[in-house]
């Protein structure tokens, strides 16, 4: 028979997991939509994170919301070289690094490991769906090139911003939340 009452007191401990799920699932949905992530969204999710950290979860203040800010630097380092040469949205990173200010660093680097595979899963599917593997090669390809030849982060990024209007784009959010909530889920951190 279920037990109730310990699925309900596994809820208790592990809310802040749903409260990171929750978000999650809004944002993709939105992301989806929109191909956004809305700073209504990511900039409350850090600042509560910080919040949290600092005040529920048992270590010092300092202390708490120190291990926060790294998190959400985490979050931020990983996405922000993809980001400054136009392969990413700044909500997209955003919302990694407000993954990081609830779940602190390890967490939030495997996180970014699930997603990154989910999201290449996915883009190859849409590569496959619209039968254009040549196309996306030779893009895979030149952008490689750009990267190893144009070393200015800022023509990178204008580079890519003109390439953007013939590209497939895939709303990040969506593989970011499978990939994470998959990785709570594997984790057994829902309850």
């Amino acid at each position: 028979m279920f037990d109730f009452q310990a699925f309900f007191a596994g809820l208790g401990e592990s809310w802040p997991v749903w409260v990171v799920t929750i978000t999650l699932v809004v944002a993709a949905v939105i992301d989806g939509i929109k191909l956004k992530v809305p700073n209504a969204i990511t900039f409350p999710m850090i600042i509560s994170g910080w919040v949290y950290s600092a005040t529920l979860t048992g270590y010092p203040p300092i202390e708490g919301l120190w291990w926060s800010i790294v998190g959400t630097a985490i979050g931020l380092g990983l996405l922000l070289p993809l980001y400054a040469i136009g392969g990413m949205g700044a909500g997209d990173v955003k919302l990694l690094a407000g993954v990081g200010a609830w779940m602190w660093s390890e967490t939030t680097f495997y996180a970014f490991a699930w997603t990154a595979i989910v999201g290449g899963v996915i883009a190859f599917g849409m590569i496959l769906y619209k039968r254009s593997w040549n196309k996306h090669k030779d893009q895979f390809w030149g952008i490689l090139n750009e990267i190893a030849t144009v070393k200015d982060p800022e023509k990178l990024a204008e580079i890519a911003a003109e390439r953007k209007q013939r590209m497939f784009l895939l709303p990040y959010g969506i593989p970011m939340a499978i990939g994470t909530i998959g990785y709570f889920a594997w984790e057994g951190m829902l309850v």
